[in-house]
């Protein structure tokens, strides 16, 4: 009950240069849990905004009245990585050795925040639930690790998806867990859960 809506989220997004490069927004308001409407969009285009500080951005909503006030920051990445199977990071034998030099016993206190980190290949899935009136489901599978989180892109069609990627996450807490969740794409609509598997690191 508020036109002047004050939400004070924070949300972390990992964003690769090769991405698309606009930030879209929507604001939204709900009557009940069956009726909403749209309030005004607006876009911000990530390489116009200088790196490493906060940007305050006052957004007018597009052919809607009022505005969104946001602040924006853009950090360098490190640490997480997408892949294709073919080009696996670490398949390399001077590099799989640089990284043991790296956390070697001897080095361990050298950053203390700095733990380690895992590498995630995300292979196939079998036998899904079909989510759709065609026997079939769209899935897609989402990686989470602590405040990171990646996923891979949409199969179409298909109960037995292939992916093949391989995913690379810096570690923060050794007591994370890997949670690993399969949704169903559904269009504009939220997408159908499939099914999750949580993986302490400390089993790993």
């Amino acid at each position: 009950k508020s036109a002047n809506p004050q939400w004070r989220e924070q949300f972390d997004f990992h964003y690769f240069s090769d991405r698309k490069d606009m930030l879209d927004i929507e604001v939204w308001r709900k009557d009940n849990k069956k009726h909403e409407e749209l309030l005004g969009t607006c876009q911000v285009d990530i390489t116009a905004l200088p790196m490493k500080q906060t940007n305050r951005l006052e957004l007018p909503l597009q052919k809607h009245p009022g505005s969104l006030l946001m602040l924006i920051t853009v950090a360098p990445c490190t640490g997480v990585s997408i892949s294709d199977l073919c080009v696996c990071p670490l398949g390399d034998p001077n590099e799989r050795q640089q990284i043991s030099q790296r956390y070697c016993i001897k080095n361990s206190f050298r950053n203390i925040k700095d733990i380690g980190f895992l590498q995630v290949k995300v292979l196939k899935a079998v036998d899904l639930l079909a989510a759709d009136f065609s026997g079939k489901s769209d899935p897609f599978c989402v990686l989470e690790l602590g405040n990171d989180m990646l996923q891979t892109h949409t199969v179409y069609k298909n109960l037995n998806p292939e992916w093949n990627k391989v995913f690379t996450f810096p570690i923060k807490d050794i007591h994370d867990v890997l949670e690993v969740t399969v949704f169903d794409e559904d269009g504009d609509k939220p997408p159908d859960f499939l099914g999750k598997v949580a993986i302490p690191l400390l089993s790993v």
